[in-house]
């Protein structure tokens, strides 16, 4: 393996059925569904009225009153899951020299859901052109700019070293992870809090994916409207929630004893340049991505032990991935379990790639493959094993996290069980 990497030390989450990495980890392996009716406001008239929504109390989650007033539901997510990822990783802010701490944040819609709010409120539900600013929040500005939910995470954190907020639509999570990796990798920080996260359940965003048709209209069966690989599935079902990782160099992990649950060893991003939402079912965009995180690494196909997959639950995506792993990885893509868990979290657009990079870490931590939930029909144009309904024991020593994005993007993410490193090489 290159040089490349970082330690993942600590974890902290905030997702759909529970606040909490246990508590998230828990509800992957049992394979229950969090989708649900729209709760957050009223979805009369909307044509899909479900998502997955985190059952969130911020003052129950340490926030206080003028944390809550001052940040939108995305970057409270944030903040709360970068708490539990130091807790969990043992540092207390100030304890590393506060230049070397970095943050890298992805978000897709940022503060969409505080903005849409404020603008309610402005023009007396949209019935004033002309709005009186002296109705909305001081904090308003915070809303606009995304980068203000890197600025929280890093006053948590006490970073004053790089702070970045990354925004590739579907891949906002993954690329954030891989850009702390990089940070540390080229000694720009020795611990960077990375991840991502999306509050995006409003009105403005669910008629957005209504318009052009993507999310599920299963209002009558919410728990099984996010099926993956299955041939029944009619479209995602939108998500929200919050992924955080501390992400180390070795040598300083190392220094401190610090517990690692997965080592970051390759990452590649490509684009179809192609179609701000179609995907050419040839896959070969995304398998280009698989097959250079892989040459990077210096790993070989025979030795993924578990694909953590994008598995939107549309069709084309699904046809798209499925020919993208077999392109990358030939023979051996019949052997690896496959699975998607949006089919229990529904799809939190940029967050998502930052709550699958921690399953995938928590997945080579407890050796189980958590399940694809509700794939009871599998499209026969599919292939792989998806591993349907019930997680699996299986001995995670290398897993692939892949995302597709919206406009093309394109990313793929390899991770190792710690000490892997000088195994892998000899092979």
């Amino acid at each position: 393996m290159s040089d490349w990497g970082a330690l993942v030390t600590g974890v902290g989450v905030v997702a759909p059925g529970g606040v909490g990495r246990e508590a998230y980890w828990d509800l992957l392996t049992a394979g229950r569904t969090a989708t649900r009716a729209i709760t957050l406001f009223d979805a009369t008239g909307f044509q899909s009225r479900i998502a997955a929504e985190v059952d969130f109390d911020p003052a129950a989650a340490g926030l206080t009153a003028e944390e809550v007033e001052r940040m939108d539901r995305c970057a409270q997510f944030a903040v709360v899951a970068a708490r539990e990822a130091m807790a969990d990783a043992g540092l207390e802010p100030g304890r590393v020299a506060p230049e070397r701490v970095g943050v890298s944040i992805g978000s897709a819609v940022g503060c969409t859901t505080r903005l849409e709010d404020e603008y309610v409120v402005a023009s007396d539900s949209g019935a004033n052109w002309e709005v009186d600013p002296k109705l909305t929040t001081e904090h308003l500005y915070r809303a606009l700019v995304p980068s203000t939910i890197a600025v929280e995470v890093a006053w948590t954190a006490a970073a004053e070293g790089p702070a970045t907020v990354v925004s590739t639509g579907c891949t906002s999570g993954l690329d954030a992870v891989a850009h702390g990796v990089q940070l540390i990798s080229e000694g720009a920080a020795d611990v960077v809090i990375a991840g991502a996260t999306d509050a995006p359940i409003s009105p403005i965003t669910v008629a957005c994916f209504d318009a052009i048709g993507a999310t599920s209209r299963n209002n009558g069966d919410a728990e099984r409207a996010s099926r993956p690989f299955d041939k029944d599935r009619d479209g995602f079902v939108l998500g929200e929630g919050s992924a955080v990782l501390v992400l180390e160099s070795r040598e300083h992990a190392a220094r401190r004893g610090a517990h690692a649950y997965a080592d970051i060893v390759g990452f590649a991003q490509r684009s179809n340049a192609y179609h701000m939402t179609g995907l050419k079912p040839d896959g070969l965009d995304m398998a280009e991505a698989i097959r250079v995180a892989m040459e990077r690494a210096g790993i070989t196909p025979d030795m993924i032990s578990y694909i953590n997959a994008h598995g939107s639950g549309t069709a084309q995506n699904d046809r798209h991935e499925t020919a993208a792993i077999k392109k990358s990885l030939g023979a051996a893509a019949h052997g690896v379990p496959v699975s998607s868990i949006k089919s229990m979290i529904g799809h939190s657009l940029g967050a998502i790639g930052a709550l699958e990079v921690a399953a995938c870490a928590l997945a080579i931590e407890n050796d189980m493959v958590p399940p694809t939930a509700n794939l009871h029909h599998q499209d026969p144009a599919l292939d792989l094993d998806y591993v349907p309904l019930t997680a699996r024991r299986n001995v995670n020593d290398i897993v692939l996290s892949v995302g597709s994005g919206f406009g093309g993007f394109q990313s793929a993410m390899l991770l190792a069980r710690p000490g892997l490193a000088t195994l892998a090489t000899r092979r």
